[in-house]
């Protein structure tokens, strides 16, 4: 799946992928209340702090209406229709690339 395309359970999956310690297998990553990276705060703003992610308004993006934009120190961007779906995309893209797999359970 495209990292840009990436919201909810499929997105939080994919941030507590980058999240855990190299080589920890995918049918370990259990989701609850402590992975809401893509929509709490307090979840996701410590990662944007950590990783130094730049979130900014992009008004009038072609093909979006309003949205958001992230980009992390090593030049990874992405957009989203929130601050944490832009900036825990862009995240997600830094770490693992353009396109993941992700299980089939949370893809629509």
């Amino acid at each position: 799946m495209r990292t840009s395309e990436l919201t909810g359970a499929a997105l939080d999956w994919a941030v507590a992928k980058c999240e855990l310690p190299e080589g920890w297998p995918d049918t370990e990553i259990v989701l609850g209340d402590a992975t809401d990276y893509s929509t709490n705060w307090a979840q996701g703003g410590p990662i944007i702090e950590r990783e130094r992610l730049l979130i900014q308004p992009e008004i009038g993006k072609e093909g979006m209406g309003n949205a958001w934009y992230a980009v992390s120190m090593n030049d990874t961007d992405s957009y989203g229709p929130t601050p944490l779906i832009a900036a825990m995309r862009c995240y997600v893209a830094s770490k693992l690339g353009d396109n993941i797999d992700i299980p089939e359970e949370l893809t629509p």
